[in-house]
């Protein structure tokens, strides 16, 4: 097993919006007999309000500062020995001092998938995503991420069904 996983059992699922990290999260950790958690869920109940309300009242800093508050106490709980995957919001690992918080702290795992894949999931999903509203700043902010979330410890293609998405970080040496 990683050297990492011995010391913090985490694993921080990280992508743009729609690239699968709360599904294959949630399929992961259950494989797996480990906690899960969604970090936009995780801060909507603490806040009481869903993440593009969050967005429209308080704005993105106010937001950013709220992930890495949530992030902090994440991370302390699984230097304490719980098992936990964690999907990351889309912008959280980007966002500076984040990576810093959990590079040490568990494994970071990139699911990358194709930009036409992201919007025909966000599509059929019809959920309100602040950060979509402006299909240009929308291409362009996935883009601006690439090369970001391109410091994860290992990269799995993410276009693929959720089993197969497990599998592929099953397969992955950090288990040897």
């Amino acid at each position: 097993m990683h050297i990492k996983l011995k010391r913090a059992p985490g694993i921080y699922l990280a992508g743009f919006m729609g690239s699968g990290k709360s599904t294959v999260g949630t399929a992961l950790a259950a494989h797996l007999g480990w906690e899960f958690v969604d970090l936009d869920a995780e801060i909507e109940a603490s806040e009481g309000e869903p993440v593009a309300k969050l967005f429209d009242t308080r704005g993105e800093t106010e937001f950013r500062r709220l992930e890495k508050e949530a992030i902090k106490r994440r991370v302390r709980k699984i230097e304490c020995g719980c098992p936990t995957v964690v999907a990351l919001g889309g912008g959280a690992f980007v966002e500076p001092g984040n990576y810093e918080l959990i590079e040490n702290h568990g494994v970071t795992i990139w699911l990358d998938c194709e930009f036409e894949e992201i919007e025909r999931r966000l599509a059929s999903q019809g959920t309100d995503r602040p950060l979509a509203r402006d299909p240009v700043r929308f291409r362009q902010l996935y883009e601006a991420r690439r090369s970001g979330y391109g410091r994860a410890d290992y990269r799995v293609e993410g276009a693929c069904e959720e089993t197969a998405i497990v599998q592929s970080i099953l397969a992955l040496p950090l288990w040897k």
